[in-house]
């Protein structure tokens, strides 16, 4: 991560996100840098954003009014869309950051990466999948991050999470050596980041290296400068 202070722009689908986690977004938000522009998006008439209008003076966060024009329509996520298009191209943002639960915003964030911006998504686990995995990172609003950075309660039977499973084992195999299967955690970590938004703290775990030793089904061991190496079993068996 840059030593320099990023400028941030934040982006509150206030509708689709619960305002009792707002902390918890800020802290993560702080380590990328400085937020310079803060607004929040929705029907300020509805009792319903009470929680979020309780914030708004106390995180200087400039509200958006969005009345419910049609049902079933968010007018708040076109308007969002529009104001963020607007602030990529004319401001000085490295790092667009979007809050919402609800709302697809896979195009505004393709296109905000394609512009070698870094996006930041925050919401609970009904977010749309393409919304989480275009991010560069996003976390569940729904697990307990706390602000120091520790994980939320372990999940379950993490070893019949197939998609993830999946995931280490193809980071893995792409970077390891041919010869003897052990790959570097880090390069499996950058692998899988490459390809989509990936955090251990929405499996339980606050690092790489713990969650793949939970699971039994990799070897992991110290390498070279203290370094992590893994390799899939599996591997184990063919050498």
């Amino acid at each position: 991560m840059s030593e320099t202070k990023q400028k941030i722009a934040l982006f509150i689908d206030a509708d689709n996100a619960p305002a009792s986690k707002f902390e918890d977004v800020l802290s993560e938000v702080a380590k990328y840098g400085v937020v310079t522009i803060r607004k929040a998006y929705g029907n300020w008439k509805s009792a319903f954003l009470k929680p979020w209008e309780d914030l708004l003076h106390e995180y200087a966060i400039q509200p958006i009014q969005q009345y419910d024009l049609t049902k079933g329509k968010n007018a708040s996520d076109i308007a969002l869309v529009i104001d963020a298009m607007d602030v990529m191209y004319t401001k000085d943002i490295d790092v667009m950051c979007f809050v919402s639960s609800d709302c697809d915003f896979t195009p505004m964030v393709t296109r905000a990466l394609a512009e070698g911006k870094v996006v930041l998504g925050f919401g609970e686990r009904k977010t749309p999948s393409p919304f989480v995995n275009a991010c560069s990172k996003f976390l569940f609003l729904d697990e307990e991050v706390k602000q120091n950075g520790a994980a939320p309660e372990k999940p379950k039977n993490i070893k019949s999470d197939t998609k993830l499973i999946n995931l280490l084992r193809t980071a893995i195999e792409a970077t390891e050596d041919e010869d003897t299967g052990w790959a570097t955690l880090g390069a499996v970590g950058s692998h899988i980041s490459n390809k989509t938004s990936f955090d251990t703290r929405n499996y339980g775990y606050r690092n790489l290296s713990s969650l793949v030793s939970a699971i039994d089904l990799f070897e992991l061991k110290r390498g070279p400068g203290n370094s992590y190496l893994v390799r899939d079993k599996r591997k184990k068996k063919a050498h």
